[in-house]
């Protein structure tokens, strides 16, 4: 399964794939096969893509097209 909404949301935001790694704290070669679904992309990993473009998990992987986030803990 490719990640083309991945993709999508860090051109969207005028980012490389070398620049999101470094934001990640992994290479770009990693980041690149979780965009292509060459590997799976760990929780961690998810949650700080989640925040990072304020959207939903759900969103990222293509499970819904609602991309306003759910309410999150502590936020009002």
């Amino acid at each position: 399964m490719r990640y083309a909404r991945l993709r999508d949301l860090r051109e969207d935001n005028d980012l490389t794939q070398t620049q999101l790694a470094a934001r990640l704290q992994c290479s770009q070669r990693v980041y690149s096969d979780y965009e292509r679904g060459k590997v799976g992309i760990p929780t961690e990993i998810l949650i700080c893509l989640a925040l990072l473009y304020d959207t939903s998990i759900d969103y990222l992987l293509d499970l819904t097209d609602e991309r306003v986030p759910y309410a999150r803990k502590g936020k009002k």
